[in-house]
């Protein structure tokens, strides 16, 4: 049976639907908070899972664990191995792979959408999350949940899977079993309120937004979770 590896930046941001996907589906898996705690061998792990994070993926001179993931990525893909980074996991992935991650030319917290490319409608996992969870249609532009002011590059080799109009690269895909999104699919929606308490935006609208799209959204995220970790 699968064993999953859950990488956490920050204690503020977990795995969350993740976790209870791995949970119920009887998965087992290991959370480490790098900040705090050491990494386990990762040789019983076959995916790794790497969450979000407010620093910078090229600040590892100050959050030197940083490096370590990046090496955890070139370790597991020279293994065959899953690997699937949501935000910072993602921009971590993409710098391990020798592309550019940099600050864009604004913020996005909210919901937005975003659009597959013709690799992302082609791709298996993604229309898992494309497809509408109760009317069962195909939605090549949806939302998601955003929560970031970086962006990378698309990896040498990788392919652009799902894109934005502020931001062009919003997830890629390399080889058969890495996955990168810029966008949070983990939440949980008690967790988007708690993140906004803090923030200068439009908190009333983002909340309505939230009530109105969430458990369509969950609904998305888990069957892409099914694809994923092979319980489809």
């Amino acid at each position: 049976m699968m064993s999953v590896l859950i990488l956490k930046n920050i204690i503020s941001e977990g795995p969350w639907t993740i976790e209870d996907f791995l949970r119920e589906n009887h998965i087992p898996y290991r959370i480490v908070e790098l900040a705090t705690e050491t990494l386990p061998d990762t040789e019983e792990f076959d995916a790794l899972v790497m969450m979000g994070g407010p620093m910078s993926v090229n600040e590892d001179d100050i959050y030197p664990y940083i490096k370590k993931e990046e090496e955890l990525v070139r370790e597991f893909i020279s293994k065959g191995k899953k690997i699937l980074g949501i935000c910072l996991g993602a921009q971590i992935i993409a710098k391990a792979l020798g592309a550019k991650v940099y600050v864009g030319r604004e913020k996005e917290i909210g919901w937005y959408d975003i659009e597959l490319t013709e690799d992302g409608i082609r791709d298996c996992f993604m229309k898992k999350l494309a497809v509408h969870p109760r009317a069962g249609d195909f939605w090549k532009r949806f939302k998601v949940f955003q929560w970031h002011g970086e962006t990378f590059d698309i990896p040498d080799a990788a392919v652009r899977i799902a894109k934005s109009t502020i931001y062009p690269n919003q997830a890629f895909r390399y080889g058969k079993n890495v996955y990168a999104f810029q966008f949070h699919i983990e939440v949980r929606k008690e967790m988007i309120y708690d993140w906004l308490k803090n923030e200068s935006v439009d908190i009333d609208g983002i909340r309505r937004e939230t009530d109105i799209i969430y458990n369509d959204y969950l609904g998305r995220a888990m069957n892409f979770y099914k694809a994923f970790f092979g319980k489809q």
